[in-house]
């Protein structure tokens, strides 16, 4: 009778351990306390290569952001991971390199106006690049959202992800053609030139040509600056469309139920392709801004950085914005520091691993809330 009892006991308390996930929130506490000991060391040890790698990770981290909101909106809506949405961010990085390297747009105001500022005239032609990226790739996710995505409304879910994943593919192998954008890496040419400054106790400073970096220096460049302050303004920019416009509202109210959307007379097809395109323009830009760090680009460039900024958009909590950021700047952390202080392999592993264990601990994210069946 006493050993029946005790196993009940076991029982019981082995249950209650486990509807608690005590185990899970204990080995990632342990985890993290393990990785904030091995950063605190490596900061006291080297703090200048420690901030050298924060720079380099908040630079890959933006640009995760990018990618990440288009996820987040999309899914917000469809209830649809989009996994074609890296592939989108492909196409986005070729656009910039045929807009500069065979219709030179980027100088097409200097050209236009050769007496024109030079520095002016050279955002003015980036910008413009950048805009034609977005653009294409808005119109691209329209047609493949009527097309591939919108029969499929009504379907069962895996059917509309299993599209996802075919058009990914078409994407990544159509590109790879000799006469769409070819199955070469090809280097790539940016629209300015890149200039750089160091940081250290007596200020910033720009670094002229041929100089050796002063020692206990952080240096950056201005294509971190440009990536930073475009990822924020665009950013911004969504969230100030999503708040406080009329189609933000139509896409909130669509998100929300969208049979009583429609009821309520919002064209709620209209709103989910404005919302695939609106992401993929994002991506476009991320795709721009991708290659302008690491200049080079070819056809499936855009599998790890769009699995990576899934992730990220995972972390934060599918379906919010400031979430999405948020978890791109983590795992754009995640990534340099474990590949400056593990190994460059294990950066890959360590960003997939934590989508593990989110999805143990808290499968809604950071800043994603549980979801409510609706009466």
């Amino acid at each position: 009778m006493r050993a029946s009892t005790a196993t009940t006991t076991r029982s019981v308390l082995v249950e209650y351990i486990i509807k608690r996930r005590w185990l899970g929130n204990g080995l990632l506490i342990l985890v993290g306390l393990f990785a904030l000991y091995r950063l605190s060391a490596e900061l006291i040890d080297n703090p200048v290569l420690f901030l050298q790698q924060v720079i380099n990770g908040l630079q890959l981290g933006f640009v995760y952001a990018l990618i990440a909101l288009g996820y987040t909106m999309v899914y917000g809506i469809v209830r649809l991971i989009n996994f074609a949405h890296g592939d989108v961010f492909m196409v986005g990085a070729f656009i910039s390199f045929y807009g500069v390297t065979r219709l030179q747009l980027h100088t097409w105001v200097s050209r236009l106006l050769p007496s024109f500022p030079a520095v002016p005239a050279q955002v003015i032609g980036t910008i413009t690049v950048v805009l034609m990226s977005m653009a294409i790739c808005a119109l691209m996710a329209f047609t493949i959202e009527r097309m591939a995505y919108k029969p499929l409304r009504n379907a069962p879910r895996i059917s509309a992800l299993i599209t996802a994943i075919g058009v990914s593919f078409f994407l990544e192998y159509f590109g790879a053609l000799s006469f769409v954008f070819s199955p070469n890496f090809i280097p790539y040419k940016r629209p300015f030139e890149v200039t750089t400054w160091y940081l250290n106790k007596g200020g910033i400073d720009q670094l002229t040509g041929g100089q050796a970096v002063p020692d206990g220096s952080v240096i950056f460049s201005n294509i971190f600056v440009i990536i930073v302050l475009s990822s924020i303004f665009l950013m911004l920019t969504l969230q100030y469309i999503v708040r406080n416009t009329k189609v933000g509202k139509a896409m909130r109210a669509a998100a929300y139920d969208k049979a009583t959307a429609r009821l309520m007379g919002i064209n709620v097809d209209g709103i989910i392709s404005f919302t695939f395109a609106i992401g993929a323009a994002f991506a476009g830009a991320a795709g721009m801004l991708y290659a302008i760090a690491f200049p080079q680009v070819f056809f499936w460039m855009g599998i790890i950085p769009g699995l990576k900024a899934f992730v990220a958009a995972v972390l934060g909590g599918i379906g919010s914005i400031p979430g999405a950021f948020v978890g791109a700047l983590i795992m754009g952390q995640a990534e340099v520091l474990s590949a400056a202080y593990i190994s460059t392999p294990m950066r890959d592993a360590i960003a997939f691993s934590i989508l593990i264990i989110v999805l143990l601990i808290r499968p809604t994210g950071i800043f994603g809330e549980p979801t409510r069946e609706k009466a």
